[in-house]
Parts: C-alpha cells; sequence; structure tokens
C-alpha cells in the first residue's frame, strides 16, 4: 500500500489547511488510520486517528477542538482539517494506515502502523 499526502503548504496564524492522504489500495479501507507530524529537531508526534469505519476518532489534545479528522473509504482517502493554525503546529505532516484489521479501533502509536506516506509540509507563520 502507498499512500500520498498532500495540502501542505503556508498559512497565516489562524489560517486553515486540509490535508489529504491517498491510498493506492482498496484494502485500506478496512485498515486504521492516522496522522502524526514531525517538527524541526523534534521526535514524530501523533496527531489524530480513525477506525477503518469512520465512526470513531481521537485526536492530540494540542490540537482537540481546532482538527478534525475524517475518511472517505469509497475514495480510499482520510483527511485532516486543519483551523485556528498556530507557530507551532508548523510541521511535516504523515499519514499512516494499518495492514486490514478486525477490530473498530484507533490506533494512536505509531508503531501499531505498517504503512506511511511521504510528508507534507505545514507552515504556520505569526
Amino acid at each position: 500500500v502507498q499512500l500520498q499526502a498532500s495540502g501542505g503548504g503556508l498559512v497565516q496564524a489562524g489560517g486553515s489547511l486540509r490535508l489529504s492522504c491517498a491510498a493506492s489500495a482498496r484494502t485500506v479501507s478496512s485498515s486504521a488510520m492516522g496522522w502524526f507530524r514531525q517538527a524541526p529537531g523534534k521526535e514524530r508526534e501523533f496527531v489524530a486517528a480513525i477506525n477503518w469505519g469512520g465512526g470513531s476518532t481521537h485526536v492530540a489534545s494540542s490540537v482537540e477542538g481546532r482538527f478534525t479528522i475524517s475518511r472517505d473509504n469509497a475514495k480510499d482517502r482520510m483527511y485532516l482539517q486543519m483551523n485556528s493554525l498556530k507557530p507551532e503546529d508548523t510541521a511535516v505532516y504523515y499519514c499512516a494506515a494499518t495492514r486490514p484489521v478486525v477490530h473498530n479501533l484507533v490506533v494512536i502509536t505509531a508503531r501499531g502502523y505498517d504503512y506511511w506516506g511521504q510528508g507534507t509540509l505545514v507552515t504556520v507563520s505569526s
């Protein structure tokens, strides 16, 4: 499975961006998916996760109320709507997917994912 993240760019603080993650295989509709980010000089951190059906989500406390994760299994895509962006949101954002799962849970740890996209850079200016 190949994942392609897109939608990053330069935005002013308070602005919005919508990231998209496109999957190359239809099996991703049976996979849990998530977003992580890595800022310069920092470790990769969890941002948001969604279960395979899309009915359960979880976001990091640092982005709660500002970021929303969603997916469209008919299009093999996942999204991250980012509102009220802050300079501290500046990072490379990565999408990830598990192998097809039999559970209905979200996955919030990086080690729980099997496939990773190449990342898309989000820069928020103050």
